[in-house]
């Protein structure tokens, strides 16, 4: 929950106007993207545009998230970049090679978090074009 509010709030001091969808876990991820359970209806459940994806969720860890999202052909161009805390070369280097597009320590403070997400939104959903 802490993670979710810093996210909000660093989104709304940078000015982003995207829609913010967030889910409490793994399991939920999943049934988000795949529309199953509470997500079945399709205004529950728009298609992302981008994801940011921490390692350490509960119920289904963030690792095998990443996972089965690269394993879904729907979902193998989806532009996922992992926010975390995580630190260790195995889960860069995993994150890397199930195409995370991205890979960032999450900031402790709001300021830095605020910094990372205004660079995330200038770059990742103002000028970069996102596969549809």
């Amino acid at each position: 929950p802490g993670d979710q509010e810093l996210t909000r709030r660093s989104l709304a001091q940078s000015n982003f106007q995207h829609e913010l969808y967030i889910v409490e876990d793994g399991e939920q991820a999943m049934d988000y993207l795949m529309r199953r359970g509470e997500f079945a209806a399709t205004a529950r459940s728009p298609r992302p545009d981008l994801i940011l994806l921490d390692l350490n969720l509960p119920r289904k860890d963030g690792r095998t998230v990443l996972g089965e999202i690269r394993a879904n052909p729907d979902f193998k161009n989806l532009p996922v970049i992992v926010l975390t805390t995580s630190k260790q070369e195995e889960d860069i280097v995993r994150a890397y090679k199930l195409d995370a597009i991205l890979f960032v320590q999450k900031p402790v403070t709001l300021k830095g978090f605020v910094e990372v997400m205004n660079g995330l939104k200038g770059y990742w959903l103002d000028q970069a074009i996102l596969p549809v």
